[in-house]
């Protein structure tokens, strides 16, 4: 435990919080636009440690939370079918669609398997080749490298029972159009180090550039994100806009270029939908033409799903750091991470599901 119990050490977490209190002269927002790193943040008690000029927001870092309601409503038709073998990673089966849920389904007699990776799901359209089987192939540039392996490899045994419905988003974008709303608070992002480690963080240069806003990349322990936050207090405050690296351990500014490229080589950029923000454009990941065959939403005609999100739930709002959990009517009423109106009360990365573990009495949070 050696190389995580250093970067949980307490000694170093105050010690940085002491340099940012004597650092800061003005007020700043950051956002970090990773679930991961939120559920951090809540959980060792971070945004309480800072000093009352450092306010942390919350982005659209969970990749459960921004899979639009029409692409949940997709998976449960597909779903539903009884020549279908659905798989999916945990926390999709309790995201609510329109009027239920994959669990639901499941109850209901549809065949969905939790699989704790694509490759899995390939191994499953071997063994029931009389089944169509599907993969919820949701997330950002973290997942995308094994969703696209799971297709190739699918390809070379030849497996024509086996397709991914596709919901995978690209964090750039997003950054922009954030920053690009006139609601836009954002002066700075502490980046996500899991994705970078697959992306590098080389795209958020230009960023950084025309939207004069730092952009840091940062771990997910409390040493990490405190070590990711001063770094990007000392752009902001000496009037600095770059893209740098506080996670060099794990990151580095070329990425993983094989991985890359093999994304490359099965998906392409197309406009993606966002649950609760709306449609960004090139901000997602598609099948190539000559991967189309493997395109779920395509095989089993649902392309045409349209749906309309809940009117209380904010969590549009949320993903966009334009207001908190607290802000909320229905957060710990109507929305409960056992009854949840959106995705973000459900998943392990929502910032809505970590206020509600961490702090509930959000008087004094928000």
């Amino acid at each position: 435990m050696k190389y995580i119990d250093e970067y949980r050490d307490a000694k170093l977490v105050k010690q940085t919080a002491k340099e940012l209190k004597q650092l800061v002269t003005k007020p700043w927002v950051l956002m970090e636009i990773c679930g991961g790193q939120t559920h951090a943040i809540m959980r060792y008690g971070i945004d309480q440690l800072l000093p009352p000029e450092i306010e942390l927001v919350h982005g659209p870092g969970c990749p459960v939370c921004v899979t639009p309601l029409e692409l949940i409503d997709k998976a449960l038709a597909i779903a539903s079918r009884p020549d279908v073998i659905f798989t999916s990673y945990g926390d999709m089966l309790r995201v609510p669609g329109s009027s239920e849920d994959l669990f639901s389904i499941r109850a209901s007699g549809g065949d969905v398997r939790v699989v704790y990776s694509p490759l899995d799901a390939v191994k499953i359209a071997q063994e029931y080749q009389d089944k169509e089987v599907v993969f919820f192939a949701i997330g950002f540039e973290t997942t995308a490298p094994a969703n696209v392996m799971s297709v190739l490899q699918a390809s070379s045994l030849g497996l024509s029972n086996y397709s991914i419905l596709v919901s995978h988003v690209c964090v750039p974008p997003a950054m922009e159009a954030i920053l690009s709303s006139p609601e836009n608070r954002v002066q700075a992002f502490l980046a996500a180090g899991h994705v970078c480690a697959v992306m590098g963080y080389w795209e958020y240069a230009p960023i950084s550039e025309q939207y004069q806003v730092p952009i840091v990349v940062t771990g997910f322990e409390p040493v990490d994100i405190m070590q990711g936050i001063l770094a990007t207090v000392k752009q902001l405050e000496e009037g600095q806009a770059k893209a740098a690296n506080a996670y060099m351990r794990a990151v580095s500014f070329e990425g993983n270029k094989p991985a890359q490229a093999v994304i490359n080589k099965v998906f392409h950029q197309v406009d993606r939908k966002w649950r609760g923000i709306g449609t960004i454009p090139m901000s997602g990941w598609g099948l190539q033409p000559e991967y189309a065959d493997f395109d779920a939403e395509k095989r089993f005609n649902v392309e045409e799903i349209q749906t309309e999100e809940s009117p209380l739930c904010i969590a549009g709002q949320i993903l966009q750091g334009l207001k908190k959990p607290g802000d909320c009517s229905a957060f710990g009423q109507e929305c409960t991470p056992e009854h949840p109106l959106g995705a973000t009360m459900v998943s392990n990365e929502g910032a809505c599901a970590a206020y509600y573990r961490y702090r509930l009495d959000l008087t004094k949070v928000c």
